[in-house]
């Protein structure tokens, strides 16, 4: 029961991290994207250098959390992600549905600091760094079901090199910590930043919508990336899980050991006997 408690501490703290620092650099750069009264093709101009901004503080409190705690959870952070761990069998039910109570708790608690922290007159311009389809891509035809498409493409982006490099155990994740998660979500927010916000993660959309107020087309925000990562994680357990031994949840484990443990399998090659036979001792 210590064990649990300390990984929903550690996704707490992680999706609190997430958002405070997601949604606060939005609330800051986010008018830069489009000055009032500043015609369309400039306002690009805008966006893009703002994007830039908004892409690496999260890819940069992504991958830094991931690598901080990603040794005691797994380093979720996100209901998608979370789910589709689950529909691979890699996490038991209870455990999965006590992670997304924490990730949530977490954005909740990130955004109502944040609205705490920075005057109501500066966030509501952008409602708390709230998770929307752009008015300016609504100018130009982007639709709600083009929105869960996107989010759908871009969360298998993200959950897929989480399997990757997390889930599978031949991944890189011990040498290179949440850095390759970090930057997926980096590449992905500049794809898709000027069309949803790129949330990619139903607890993002959650704290700041929850705490502005601001629900608007939420639900593209659930279909989308629960949909985007169940299909990654069923694209990666058949391409490359499949035919691996079986993996088993070690409930004795320590919060420092992984969540999945591989039964023993067979010996590593190399299986051939020395062509040369070690010397006979001298006979004495």
């Amino acid at each position: 029961m210590k064990k649990v408690a300390e990984q929903m501490v550690a996704e707490f703290l992680g999706a609190f991290a997430l958002i405070f620092i997601g949604a606060g650099v939005v609330v800051m750069l986010g008018p830069a994207a489009g000055p009032q009264g500043t015609p369309f093709p400039q306002s690009l101009v805008f966006l893009a250098i703002a994007l830039v901004g908004i892409a690496l503080a999260h890819g940069l409190v992504l991958g830094i959390m991931i690598s901080n705690f990603g040794h005691i959870s797994g380093g979720h952070y996100n209901p998608a992600v979370t789910i589709s761990v689950w529909v691979a069998g890699k996490i038991e039910t209870l455990r999965a549905g006590m992670y997304i109570v924490a990730q949530l708790a977490g954005a909740a608690a990130g955004a109502g600091l944040l609205a705490l922290a920075i005057p109501k007159r500066i966030w509501t311009l952008t409602h708390l760094g709230a998770t929307l389809i752009g008015p300016q891509a609504k100018q130009l035809g982007f639709t709600t079901g083009r929105g869960v498409l996107l989010e759908a493409v871009l969360t298998f982006f993200l959950v897929i090199t989480v399997f990757a490099t997390a889930v599978d155990e031949r991944g890189v994740f011990k040498s290179l910590g949440g850095l390759p998660i970090g930057l997926v979500l980096t590449f992905d927010i500049l794809v898709g930043g000027f069309f949803t916000g790129a949330s990619m993660n139903p607890a993002r959309s959650f704290g700041p919508a929850l705490i502005s107020g601001t629900w608007t087309d939420f639900w593209v925000y659930l279909v989308g990336p629960i949909t985007g990562g169940i299909i990654a994680a069923t694209v990666y357990w058949f391409a490359f899980l499949r035919e691996r031994p079986e993996m088993t949840v070690d409930e004795e484990a320590e919060p420092g050991d992984a969540l999945v443990q591989a039964e023993a399998g067979e010996p590593e090659p190399p299986y051939e006997q020395p062509l040369i036979a070690p010397e006979e001792p001298p006979a004495t």
